[in-house]
């Protein structure tokens, strides 16, 4: 058996080959380019990548607005109360009359500012006082358990 093959039918399936290899080439090329391909309304490339620039810019005003939120939230948190403490006592420990049905209560926030309201009990009337706390101290005077009580409320803040 004698082949001969003549250089025209060489070259025919030389390009045959050739084209079967590109059009492989090109549908694989085509799967990465569809895999860039973001949005449903992109068709090229450059579509996809205004796509995702408007995406950033989105993000951008996103993230800013989040900040001027967080950042008010911040100042009223500080401002709303943020320690409280408690201290019940017996003004009239002597007498026999009364119990620990008086209290000393502290509301501090974060800036150290706040109130203590003191209550007295006897048998016959209740008594309930209020003084303003100013960084962490009061301009009246504190009786005991007020300040007992400003010290706890002032070691919860920390």
């Amino acid at each position: 058996m004698n082949f001969t093959i003549d250089t025209n039918t060489v070259i025919f399936v030389l390009l045959l080959i050739t084209i079967i290899i590109l059009l492989v080439i090109i549908y694989r090329l085509n799967k990465k380019i569809d895999t860039f391909i973001i949005g449903s309304s992109s068709v090229n490339l450059d579509d996809s990548i205004k796509s995702i620039n408007e995406s950033l810019k989105e993000n951008d005003r996103f993230q800013k607005d989040m900040e001027v939120y967080l950042t008010s939230v911040e100042k009223r948190l500080r401002k709303s109360i943020q320690a409280i403490s408690t201290v019940r006592f017996n003004p009239f420990k002597g007498t026999g009359s009364g119990s620990n049905q008086s209290f000393a209560t502290v509301f501090l926030n974060e800036e150290k500012d706040g109130v203590v309201i003191s209550s007295l009990y006897s048998r016959e009337h209740i008594s309930v006082y209020s003084k303003p706390i100013v960084k962490g101290s009061s301009e009246y005077e504190l009786s005991d358990e007020e300040k007992e009580s400003l010290v706890k409320a002032k070691e919860g803040l920390k």
